[in-house]
């Protein structure tokens, strides 16, 4: 297997993509909430003394997007074009997935982007339910779908069996 974030003396160093052409690049990432079934009803209606949960994680989501290079040694920063998190609510298994997804007409893509979105707007509403219920996991963070560049399209459901 090929690391190239490695130089040839196997220090870390950031790839260089100048001589890349721009392309639309597009990531979805999502992250999976575990907590009680009530808790979830809580988060969903409102009952919250924190407030809106999922609104809060939302603006996280898009500003930790936004900021992967400070947060991700030799990630590019990129001109990122839209960031977007919704939820899904499973209510009967008690699980919340936080889905983000980037945009950016960049030279390398945007995968980081769209996993850290998806990862902070998860630990995001663990921070606001803490205080209910420090039980919560994260789980399953995941790349579901990126498109642009040489490797083309990749789809989870396609590519992977889970």
């Amino acid at each position: 297997m090929n690391f190239n974030h490695f130089d040839e003396r196997g220090h870390a160093i950031m790839v260089d993509v100048s001589d890349k052409q721009p392309t639309m690049r597009t990531a979805v990432a999502a992250a999976e909430v575990r907590l009680s079934p009530a808790l979830l009803a809580a988060i969903k209606t409102g009952g919250l003394a924190k407030g809106d949960v999922l609104g809060v994680a939302r603006l996280a989501g898009i500003m930790a997007a936004k900021r992967t290079p400070d947060l991700i040694p030799l990630s590019h920063p990129l001109a990122i074009h839209n960031v977007s998190v919704d939820f899904e609510m499973n209510e009967p298994s008690g699980v919340i997935t936080a889905r983000c997804t980037v945009r950016a007409y960049e030279r390398t893509g945007v995968e980081m982007e769209a996993m850290t979105g998806a990862s902070l707007a998860a630990l995001t509403i663990y921070d606001m339910c803490k205080g209910s219920d420090k039980s919560i996991t994260i789980s399953e963070i995941k790349l579901l779908f990126k498109e642009g560049g040489k490797s083309g399209v990749y789809r989870r459901d396609i590519n992977n069996k889970d």
